[in-house]
């Protein structure tokens, strides 16, 4: 009876291995389909490399990537600039497929000096200029002998002097020139301090007041709604932000995708929740 009972134990210890490998052979082979076909579905994602300022654009993109790219079969890979040539550079030499961080003003003056050949996306948003200051709380106490910075670049320059002659500090060409610090007429004591944009922030413990682009004023910590002296308006204004593209590219139709998700309206809501003070405005 023993022996009976031993082979008995024996077989029945066999046919369990037997049912464990079975079943770890088919569990081994769900996962290899699991992966196989996750494998598939992020192959079958077409890459968009999108040269962008750190905020809000970056910020914008990132959403993007995290609720709405996959959907669309797309996968963005977000390249970060913290200046205003290189973007643009950087799309000319094919290092990038779009960039997200200029203006139609901006991106005339690009095409015009360097040649380039893009083609822009409808506004996605508004950043408003403004004037900030560590020094006064209102224009009213300018100093004399007061000192300004404003921006270098030639396009955000004139579009800051707008800003400064509507609050009477300067007077704009009346010939129809594009504004710069040597052909505007200064109304009051003060001498202008041009700046790179990402230093404007910085700047302002060397002068009295300076008018700082939105996204630099964000990356600085700026706060549009407790700290900006005065805003620029948004009616009428030409200086939405706007996805840019190369006018010949092999990426129209991922393109076209994107740009249509940067005007859906979870990304309206995304912007007007996330900036709640107005510095970031949405344009569409």
């Amino acid at each position: 009876m023993r022996s009976i009972r031993t082979l008995l134990a024996a077989s029945t210890a066999a046919l369990l291995s037997l049912g464990l490998a079975a079943c770890s052979s088919s569990n081994s082979h769900s996962d290899a389909q699991s992966a196989s076909s996750s494998d598939a579905d992020s192959s079958a994602l077409v890459e968009l490399k999108v040269g962008a300022s750190p905020s809000p654009h970056a910020k914008i993109l990132q959403f993007i990537q995290d609720n709405l790219a996959a959907d669309a079969g797309l996968k963005l890979q977000i390249v970060e600039y913290t200046d205003y040539i290189l973007p643009n550079v950087a799309l000319n030499d094919g290092d990038i497929d779009v960039n997200f961080y200029q203006t139609i003003p901006y991106l005339d003056d690009q095409e015009a000096e360097y040649g380039y050949d893009f083609t822009p996306g409808k506004g996605v948003h508004l950043e408003p200029l403004a004037v900030y200051s560590s020094k006064i709380t209102s224009l009213e106490d300018l100093p004399a002998g007061a000192k300004v910075g404003i921006i270098s670049d030639v396009t955000n320059q004139e579009r800051a002097l707008k800003l400064l002659a509507d609050q009477g500090l300067v007077e704009l060409p009346a010939d129809g020139q594009k504004a710069n610090i040597n052909n505007v007429k200064i109304l009051k004591d003060f001498t202008f301090t041009e700046v790179e944009g990402p230093q404007l922030v910085r700047s302002l413990d060397d002068v009295d007041i300076a008018v700082i682009n939105g996204n630099f004023a964000q990356e600085g910590g700026l706060s549009q709604a407790k700290d900006a002296l005065v805003v620029e308006s948004s009616v009428n204004n030409p200086a939405s932000n706007l996805l840019v593209w190369p006018t010949k590219t092999e990426k129209t139709e991922a393109i076209t995708k994107l740009e249509e998700l940067l005007h859906t309206d979870a990304v309206k809501k995304y912007i007007e929740q996330t900036w709640t003070d107005g510095s970031v405005i949405p344009s569409f």
